[in-house]
């Protein structure tokens, strides 16, 4: 018979990659985590761990159980929370994460929603971009992950509906880093180009990535930049990188005092110095989704569905209201 708090050690002991470690992150002593694991082995009756020195790595039979662990502990986590809540012990507990511009946009009227609605329940925030919050979610450190794509581009798979009674707008995603999630979709944005107010360009209506061949470029976070490099490659250059930056402001900033161009996500650009930057729409149109994304053995959990409806309807309103930045 395999035991959950077996299960849940050895999730912690991969998690933090020693016995020490996973001690230290379950708040207890080193040999107590290897007697753990020896009771687990003893219970599959082979070896799941393959010790060297302070390190351990997962064995062939590791590999198969730890893979399916991280769902049945979801699952256990799940059902805790459902059945609190129904017996009325906690009100239950949220926790998200979500790249920078939909934590600057989507996220605060959600969770103050939420508050106003529900103040017994605990949301906790933290933030991190494709693919690190999908790993997050996998691994149980979070409960929704705000996750973005853009489908156009090669080697995106298309979308699968699923029907989900209690909410038609959820979908399965069958991309690869997407495969066993569910997909709220939220909003759609676009790639805008950003000019300093001096650039030859500022003034056009739309131009195309091949307008800015030649320009110096900056670059905001690894996954759009990622999108960026493709897109122009399939325009048919490489954009000259000379700046790069985890930080949309300063992408902004650096674009405002004429350090190069760029282009952003339009969720990204709610404030936009009028005086130095011109916004400019990028053709053909590059569509971004933005969506929600859970563990099915999540959606049952009150305060998490309570959760992806204030996402909801907090999208759309970041949909509907008008853009303060200069076009």
């Amino acid at each position: 018979m395999i035991e959950p708090r077996h299960l849940r050690v050895l999730h912690a002991v991969m998690k933090a990659g020693s016995f020490t470690a996973a001690a230290r992150e379950l708040n207890c002593t080193q040999p107590a985590v290897s007697q753990q694991i020896k009771a687990l082995e003893k219970s599959v009756g082979t070896p799941i761990l393959a010790r060297s020195g302070r390190d351990a790595r997962l064995t062939e039979a590791g590999e198969i159980l730890a893979r399916h662990a991280t769902s049945i502990l979801a699952r256990l986590t799940a059902a805790e929370e459902e059945i609190a809540a129904i017996a009325g012990l906690q009100a239950g507990c949220v926790r998200l994460v979500s790249f920078l511009s939909g934590t600057a946009t989507v996220i605060p009227p959600a969770l103050a929603t939420m508050r106003a609605e529900r103040p017994d329940i605990e949301v906790t925030l933290s933030e991190a971009t494709p693919p690190r919050a999908i790993a997050m979610l996998r691994d149980g450190d979070c409960d929704i992950a705000l996750a973005f794509r853009y489908p156009d581009l090669p080697g995106t798979s298309p979308r699968t509906t699923a029907a989900y009674p209690d909410d038609p707008g959820a979908e399965k995603a069958d991309d690869a880093d997407w495969n066993g999630l569910v997909a709220h979709p939220l909003l759609t944005d676009r790639l805008v180009g950003l000019l300093p107010a001096g650039h030859h360009l500022a003034g056009a209506e739309k131009l195309e990535l091949t307008d800015l061949a030649d320009d110096t470029w900056v670059l905001g976070c690894a996954s759009c930049r990622r999108h960026v490099v493709k897109l122009c490659a399939r325009s048919g250059f490489t954009p000259r990188m000379d700046l790069t930056t985890d930080d949309y402001p300063t992408v902004i900033g650096l674009v405002g005092a004429g350090m190069g161009v760029a282009v952003l996500p339009e969720l990204a650009l709610s404030s936009v110095p009028s005086a130095s930057i011109r916004l400019v729409p990028v053709v053909p149109t590059v569509p971004r989704e933005v969506v929600a994304l859970t563990l099915p053995a999540h959606e049952s959990v009150p305060a998490v569905r309570l959760m992806l409806q204030h996402l909801r309807s907090a999208a759309r309103l970041a949909v509907q209201e008008p853009s303060t930045a200069p076009h």
